[in-house]
């Protein structure tokens, strides 16, 4: 992940560095050219819906175009339920290939790399997803300016969103009066509330003629204040057994609020204690053996997407061959990773804002994610003093099992999904899709 040491932080008022009017061009795209018409390789025989991939041009001058995948709701009427846009994190990763192909899409990928499976618990049981990889130089998103790849960073990144969000309901037209949500998980902790408060923005000013009807966000593990959620972290290795209490009182005293030299020996120390196991899930095999346990989530699963996507017929069906690029296609970009140029410190003042707007939010997290765990996740929300609602109580599965502990805010719900990961959908699939289907249905 990212430290917000190696970059130039933006003001915590960001969003009013947005300009009042983005410039929107015609795409040149359709929905009849996008509709995936074959199946894809591999893909399991019967389907009960339709789906589309291809690109949205969002900056003509500069030849950027973001590639989505679009799986409309498998009910008799699609247009019965709410759009989600997923974002994935990094920054540089593939909400494609991690959140279609590996969490809540349709589709999995077999460990053959070849063949697809149909997911039991796939959210388009419940709404239309709309899959995007952002920014430019992600996946199959690219741009024909060359250092466009190397100046990216939020402010950008929420910018071209937005724009791909303009022309992409003028595509899908039947779609723009539906309740619109956005959801995600790690970085897009960030990109989520930059994007919706772009939107009520521009609702408000540049684009008040075509406004998105903006409903809630929700968050999945995600990053919502740097130097908050790394108390959290300290907090969580600490109380997990994971670091020793002279290392954890080092890192509180050298690596929080005041960030002091000795961090970094401590930082160093952190490593050494917690040793080689699986950060995005603490007590779950990580992708280190080809065999797993029968009936428990198969740890390299996100591994046989790249394979997959990077066949030239899957490419071909899914539209995404537009350009003779010698990139392969990649799970993650390093290059954007490396060369991300800004981002705010702190999400707080945009939590507080689109509470104030009226959006819903959930905020959720894995108990088993160690990467950027509950605990962090917590003292960021109470540090907003919100009015409780309904105080901390367990939320149960379709068994009546308990499935986590959710606390009632006013304006924001925060839940914990037991023995979950970082990519809460990927290591508890039934509990994600009971908890994303009671949020989209009113909670």
């Amino acid at each position: 992940m990212l430290s917000r040491d190696d970059f130039k932080l933006l003001d915590a008022e960001w969003a009013i560095s947005y300009n009042d009017i983005i410039s929107i061009e015609d795409d040149e795209g359709s929905q009849e050219s996008d509709l995936i018409r074959d199946y894809l390789p591999g893909q399991p025989s019967q389907i009960d819906f339709k789906h589309y991939a291809g690109y949205v041009t969002v900056d003509k001058l500069k030849g950027r175009s973001l590639f989505y995948y679009f799986v409309e709701s498998a009910v008799p009427d699609p247009l019965s339920k709410p759009v989600v846009l997923w974002l994935n994190g990094g920054p540089g990763c593939s909400s494609i290939g991690i959140g279609a192909f590996a969490e809540h899409g349709p589709f999995g990928v077999r460990s053959d790399g070849t063949s697809l499976y149909l997911r039991r618990h796939s959210w388009n049981k419940v709404a239309n997803i709309l899959y995007l990889e952002s920014p430019a130089g992600v996946g199959f998103s690219y741009s024909n300016t060359t250092s466009d790849y190397n100046t990216t960073g939020d402010l950008r990144t929420a910018q071209d969103s937005y724009v791909f969000l303009i022309n992409w309901f003028k595509r899908f037209s039947q779609f723009k009066n539906n309740d619109f949500y956005i959801a995600g998980e790690s970085y897009a902790g960030f990109y989520i509330p930059e994007l919706a408060d772009l939107i009520i923005h521009n609702n408000l000013h540049a684009h008040s003629s075509s406004p998105i009807k903006l409903t809630g966000v929700m968050v999945g593990n995600g990053l919502i204040d740097y130097n908050i959620d790394r108390k959290g972290l300290y907090l969580y290795l600490w109380s997990h057994g994971l670091i020793s209490v002279q290392t954890y009182e080092g890192l509180i005293k050298t690596c929080v609020d005041d960030i002091k030299l000795e961090c970094i020996s401590y930082g160093v120390d952190l490593a050494k204690e917690v040793g080689n196991i699986n950060m995005e899930s603490l007590y779950s095999e990580g992708c280190l053996s080809i065999i797993h346990k029968h009936g428990s989530v198969d740890p390299c699963e996100k591994n046989y997407v790249i394979p997959y996507l990077n066949q030239i017929q899957v490419q071909k069906a899914l539209h995404a061959s537009r350009t003779q690029s010698p990139y392969s296609w990649s799970l993650c970009s390093f290059g954007v990773n490396m060369h991300w140029r800004d981002m705010p410190s702190s999400m707080l003042p945009l939590y507080r804002r689109l509470i104030a707007a009226g959006v819903r939010i959930l905020v959720y997290s894995g108990d088993w994610d160690g990467v950027l765990p509950f605990t962090g996740t917590k003292l960021a929300i109470d540090s907003m003093n919100l009015t409780i609602r309904s105080r901390l109580k367990p939320w149960l599965d379709d068994q009546q099992q308990v499935a986590g502990y959710r606390v009632d805010y006013e304006g924001l719900t925060f839940a914990t999904v037991l023995g979950a990961g970082h990519e809460v959908p990927r290591f508890k699939p039934k509990n994600a899709f009971i908890l994303a289907k009671s949020f989209l249905e009113g909670m």
